[in-house]
């Protein structure tokens, strides 16, 4: 959830409309204080309940043209409005930087946010870093960055092979160091929060993400948010 002035927009939606509805809740929000739903891609902890939630809370879908058509949802093109991948568009108090990034999805995109005065930066699904994902996150405020998983644990847990080639490909999930290493090329003068996010429950741990971009800042590892799966994270204020 991202607020500006009177606009709060919501990137991505894998939870159905009551779901939704009791996680909005908890930030003392309602479904109708909600401007738009901006989706990252089609993959269904990220779209899985915005469809739904489009037309039970009356939300406004945001997404690019190969989404919506990778989508499954019969009233996608109904209940939608395509963006272009690399364009910036208004929602009210906000201005969207849509970039695209690899991940093994349609068109995927990841957003950088902005009131004209600070910007927050979102990346939670990669495989690598490209210098185009380096020049959009430059400078930003806050950082919500895909920390997936550690590759050691990756590679000797219980996941079969494929599904390890995937997540650890070009094409999959940034691991802590691959995120370290992304963190470390930014310009970071005006950085004053990093949330590490998309943390696999198996493959990785909160202290990891912590270590690895903590070492990149030279911080205590404890200022280093995390998203958890089940309770997110608190509001921080850019």
């Amino acid at each position: 959830m991202v607020e500006a002035g009177n606009t709060r927009v919501l990137i991505d939606a894998g939870f159905g409309p009551r779901e939704m509805t009791r996680r909005l809740e908890r930030l003392g929000l309602a479904a109708n204080d909600i401007a738009a739903v901006l989706v990252t891609h089609e993959h269904s902890d990220h779209i899985g309940g915005v469809f739904a939630c489009a037309r039970r809370l009356g939300w406004t879908v945001l997404l690019t043209h190969g989404t919506r058509a990778a989508s499954r949802d019969d009233d996608a093109n109904a209940c939608s409005t395509v963006i272009d991948s690399q364009q910036p568009f208004s929602v009210g108090d906000l201005c969207v930087l849509p970039f695209p990034v690899p991940h093994d999805a349609r068109e995927p995109v990841q957003f950088v946010l902005t009131d004209g005065t600070r910007r927050l930066g979102v990346l939670t699904d990669a495989g690598h870093v490209t210098p185009h994902m380096v020049a959009m996150l430059d400078d930003c405020d806050g950082l919500v960055l895909e920390c997936n998983h550690d590759a050691q644990l990756l590679a000797m847990g219980s996941y079969p092979p494929a599904l390890k080639r995937r997540i650890g490909g070009l094409w999959g999930h940034l691991d802590n160091a691959a995120a370290a290493t992304l963190l470390s090329q930014l310009r970071r003068s005006s950085l004053r929060h990093v949330v590490a996010a998309h943390l696999s429950e198996e493959n990785n741990s909160p202290a990891l993400a912590q270590e690895a971009l903590s070492a990149v800042l030279d911080c205590n590892p404890e200022w280093i948010g995390i998203a958890t799966q089940n309770g997110g994270f608190g509001w921080r204020d850019l």
